[in-house]
């Protein structure tokens, strides 16, 4: 059952509410996975602000992504609910350029944020609503946007436009010249926005594209040392790219661990600037990604064992599809070097960042707040169960209750496909499916999956 907090009309203008909260920043990488990060196995890619950060903060072992792919899982970040209860199931897109986008009706965390007296920012990739429509970020809680509103349009990192809030914002980018990077573009006007606003609290959503395909870096430092560090050959490519599709990349691997390493630095500086500005201690820095890697665009992620011991990678339900990397910092707040457990999803963020905030409201959400965990007070509420749908791929559902995860695949062909179930605990790779040696903790996670899907008319699934 979801729980509630406010209601959409409660949350802006008159009946504004201000509460002293600490700034939030919350940083989403794009495609990163679990094992891509020094901090979490990584062996060939280096990390070190992230790596600092959560040597200094607090490292999640089993968070996971609201979905498998880009769009859903940011619905169920933004909305507090996941896939079988969000507005938003599915990368959905709608002409001439942007998403399926969240009803009028949809409460986000910036729209409770900005309700408690937060600025509201978001850099990078939105997803979730053309401009214009009610899906705009801005009409959505942010006081400012900037950045690719379309999924599409990101996965070139030399765009001929951005969008700053409704106004489009062009560059003289081709496929044969390249010159604006937009990773760089966006996180600059991110570096911007903190000292603007450093006066004040702020909500800052830093939705960076790293390191999603297309496997687009520029020529430097980064990018030559590990074209050295792994003796790759080019491998051959079309003379010349038109625009359509992921351009393509002679040095796959180097370019994906430039893409990730590029992050960590952009991560570093924002820690700086939050050190420099003197508000580092108060500021909750959250660090996540969206889903499992990509193969796409010519990476390999066994490579560079990306999903780390888990199986699968993007589009899977399996844990490398959807566990994620999840650090949290905040100086003087969060204990040093600490390791936590718990068992969460991204759409655990709107409560946590409500209780943060001193908001109370009556939105409906499937979270339930980690601030005890980050804060190392008081008693840590579980969730009952995880759940999570993917409409790709024949239809796939998932769920978690404790140590044991079922999946069932196929299912707009076969609603009663069987369960796989497997048990986390001695079996973190999805091996052994042990299902018909459990019949009564599958009838207890059939029963899960089935009371926590809502048929949704935008994006049918099972009717």
């Amino acid at each position: 059952m979801a729980a509630l907090f406010s209601c959409k009309s409660n949350m802006t203008g008159k009946n504004k509410t201000v509460h002293a909260g600490p700034n939030i920043i919350f940083i989403l990488a794009d495609d990163l996975g679990y094992g891509d990060l020094a901090c979490y196995g990584q062996k060939l890619i280096r990390t070190p602000h992230l790596d600092n950060m959560a040597a200094h903060g607090m490292r999640f072992t089993q968070f996971y992504a609201g979905a498998t792919v880009c769009a859903p899982s940011r619905a169920a970040l933004m909305t507090g609910l996941h896939t079988g209860h969000t507005y938003i199931r599915g990368n959905k897109e709608v002409k001439p350029e942007g998403q399926w986008p969240l009803p009028d009706s949809a409460i986000t965390i910036a729209e409770i944020l900005k309700g408690s007296g937060y600025v509201t920012g978001d850099f990078g990739k939105w997803g979730l609503g053309p401009v214009g429509s009610s899906g705009d970020p801005n009409r959505q809680g942010f006081d400012q946007f900037f950045g690719y509103n379309c999924q599409r349009q990101s996965h070139n990192f030399y765009p001929d436009h951005l969008w700053q809030n409704n106004k489009r914002i062009d560059y003289p980018n081709t496929p044969q010249k390249q010159e604006f990077y937009a990773a760089q573009i966006i996180h600059d006007r991110a570096l911007h926005f903190i000292d603007q606003n450093k006066a004040q609290r702020f909500f800052l959503y830093l939705s960076y594209t790293l390191p999603h395909a297309a496997l687009q870096v520029p020529a430097d430092s980064i990018f030559e040392n590990y074209k050295k560090q792994f003796h790759e050959q080019p491998r051959p490519i079309p003379q010349s790219w038109d625009g359509v599709g992921y351009q393509p990349q002679e040095y796959p691997r180097s370019a994906y661990a430039t893409m990730v390493t590029k992050l960590d630095n952009y991560v570093g500086q924002i820690l700086s600037a939050l050190k420099t500005g003197g508000i580092d201690r108060n500021t909750l820095v959250i660090f996540t990604s969206d889903n499992g890697p990509h193969k796409e665009g010519g990476h390999d992620p066994a490579f560079f064992n990306s999903s780390g011991v888990y199986k699968g990678i993007k589009r899977d339900l399996y844990e490398g599809g959807i566990r994620v990397p999840m650090i949290a910092f905040w100086p003087g707040r969060i204990k040093d070097g600490s390791v936590s457990h718990h068992i969460g999803a991204s759409w655990d963020f709107m409560p946590t960042f409500s209780a943060l905030a001193g908001t109370r409201s009556t939105a409906e959400t499937d979270g339930v707040s980690f601030l005890p965990t980050l804060l190392g007070e008081g008693n840590q509420s579980q969730h009952h169960s995880l759940y999570w749908e993917f409409h790709e791929g024949g239809g796939k559902q998932a769920a978690r209750m404790g140590k044991w995860k079922g999946v069932k695949l196929d299912v707009k062909n076969n609603r009663n496909t069987a369960i796989e179930l497997y048990d986390l605990e001695s079996d973190p790779k999805e091996e052994k499916n042990i299902a018909a040696a459990y019949p009564d903790i599958v009838k207890q996670i059939d029963k899960a999956i089935m009371e926590a899907h809502r048929e949704n008319k935008a994006f049918p699934f099972l009717d």
